[in-house]
Formats: C-alpha cells, sequence, structure tokens
C-alpha cells in the first residue's frame, strides 16, 4: 500500500471528511436552499462546544497560571486552523494592551501562507520544532495545537516537542484522534461532523474552532485584571477609534462625563485603566499606578481597596 493511499484510508476515519447526507442535494438549490443549508449546519456548533466547556475552563486556568508566571500563550496550525490561531493573538494586543509576544501565532509555512497555502508545509515535522524553537518555546509557555482533523503532522510534531520541553498543551480538533489526545493535556474536541462542502473544514470546523479560541484568550484576559465590570479596561488607545472607545468605557466605568474622561486619560497617557481609577477614586497618578500594582492589575480589587 503507497503513502498516498494510507492518507485516503486514514481520511475515510476522520469525521470531517465525511459526506454529509443532509446536503447531497445542495448542487441543486437555488442561492436562498444553499444558503439556509449552511446555515441550519451552523446552529450545530455552538451547542457542540457547550459540551466542551468544562475542558475549555480548565485550558484557561492553565493559560492564565502560565501568564502569572511570565509564560506565554502560543497558538500554533497549519492552513485555516493556522490562520485562526493567528487571527485571535493579533487581536489581543490592541484589545488588553499585552505586548505582541504574549500571545503568539504560529502557521505551518510562516507569514506568507497568511495569504496563500504553502505546499507540504502543513506535513513538515521538523519545521514545527524550528518554529518553537525560533520564539524560544519553554515550560513557561502553554503552546494550543490546532487542527481540524486531529492528524496534522505539523502540529503533532510541535505539541510532542513542548511535551517534552515541559510545557502545558492543549489540543483542539474537530474528530477524534488518539494521538493527538495522547500528547495533550486538555483535549478539546469538538466533533461537529460532516461538512457542508465534504472536507471543507474552514466550514463549520472553522466556526468551532474560533469559538474555543475566542474563550481562552478572552477568559484568560479577563482573569487576568483585563476587565472591569463587563469592560475592556486595558484597551490600547493606537487609533482614533480605539482612543474613542477608550474615553467611552472610562465614561462608562466611572459614569463621569466626556471632558472628565478625556482630561484623566491625558493625565494617564491614555491608560483606560489607570484613568478610570482616578475617576473613581481622586487618587493622583502615581497613587493609583501604586495602586494597581499592589493589586496585581485589578481595577475593582484596587477600587475596593480605596473604601469605593
Amino acid at each position: 500500500m503507497n503513502i498516498q493511499e494510507n492518507l485516503v484510508n486514514a481520511l475515510n476515519n476522520i469525521s470531517t471528511e465525511g459526506q454529509n447526507p443532509d446536503t447531497l442535494d445542495i448542487d441543486l438549490l437555488d442561492s436562498l436552499g444553499i444558503v439556509k443549508k449552511i446555515n441550519t449546519e451552523d446552529q450545530k456548533v455552538a451547542g457542540i462546544v457547550g459540551q466542551l466547556l468544562p475542558e475549555i475552563a480548565r485550558s484557561v486556568d492553565l493559560i492564565v497560571d502560565a501568564f502569572a508566571c511570565g509564560g506565554r500563550l502560543i497558538y500554533i496550525g497549519a492552513g485555516t486552523s493556522g490562520r485562526l490561531g493567528v487571527l485571535d493573538s493579533v487581536e489581543c494586543p490592541p484589545t488588553f494592551s499585552v505586548t505582541s509576544e504574549q500571545v503568539l501565532g504560529i502557521l505551518a509555512g510562516g507569514a506568507c501562507a497568511m495569504y496563500k497555502a504553502v505546499e507540504g508545509a502543513e506535513d513538515n515535522r521538523q519545521q514545527a520544532i524550528d518554529d518553537l524553537k525560533a520564539i524560544h518555546f519553554c515550560d513557561k509557555d502553554v503552546l494550543v495545537g490546532i487542527a481540524a482533523s486531529g492528524r496534522t503532522p505539523y502540529v503533532l510534531s510541535a505539541m510532542v516537542y513542548a511535551k517534552e520541553q515541559g510545557a502545558k498543551v492543549i489540543g483542539i480538533s474537530c474528530s477524534v484522534n488518539k494521538d493527538y489526545a495522547q500528547h495533550s493535556d486538555i483535549d478539546i474536541c469538538a466533533v461537529v461532523g460532516a461538512e457542508v462542502l465534504t472536507g471543507s473544514t474552514r466550514m463549520k470546523s472553522g466556526t468551532a474552532q474560533k469559538l474555543i479560541l475566542n474563550m481562552l484568550s478572552t477568559a484568560s484576559m479577563i482573569r487576568s485584571g483585563k476587565s472591569y465590570k463587563n469592560l475592556m479596561i486595558d484597551v490600547n488607545a493606537s487609533n482614533e477609534k480605539l482612543y474613542a472607545r477608550a474615553v467611552r468605557i472610562v465614561m462608562q466605568a466611572t459614569e463621569c462625563d466626556f471632558s472628565t474622561a478625556e482630561k484623566a486619560l491625558c493625565q494617564a497617557n491614555n491608560q483606560t485603566k489607570l484613568a478610570s481609577l482616578m475617576v473613581l477614586t481622586g487618587l493622583t497618578v502615581e497613587q493609583a499606578t501604586a495602586a494597581l500594582i499592589t493589586n496585581k492589575g485589578f481595577l475593582r480589587k484596587a477600587v475596593e481597596q480605596q473604601g469605593h
């Protein structure tokens, strides 16, 4: 049996590669009929992810512990899975004012693979190891391997290497795979079933992965003091829209008016959390800064410490 025949047989055992019986007639439908079929399948995804909330919550705990020790959250994947990891990682600095190093997305084939498929990248086991070495991956970090099939060689190799370094590994997949589970400390397997178009895992599988990644990063940031109530209190006011959002967040957090919020932001060098604490408590910049350090960046705790 040759390599290609082995791969064909392997695909037969992957649920995302199955043929969906509910969409066999999709090529006969008009546009409304097609999008109704897609929407019907999409609605199944959130419920399936909902069944995995305990595993996702445990993963958040690992990430929060890593952040507290100076570790990082590293996503790694190929194709759609890898691109989703990159997408989630690049949103963290402007949303939560973390460094671009704290949450990283590694894509098989490098940056150019974000826009154009790099042939053979997902099969390159050594490149996965080299890519982790290039970012000085260590035991403090948490690796999240993302692969719809649960068998991508590039991702599995990265997971094995991470375990060898003593790091925690989280696996996100959409098809049950013993090897994938074996190399994961926490296995998050969202079995969404056959796609609308057979094997097009950018669809339901991609949606499931996006939902899970959103939860991992957002919940970890909330638990690390990056929110106040449900406000993005650490938003980085790096452009006009984000500055306007920062002003609005200070107003919402403190119930102050526009001019008070803008003045506080100016004094706080556009640091939304710091400005909010100053308005809420009347502390100076220096006092508010010290209070946030004492309370490890948690605004609610800093406010309560001041008796408010």
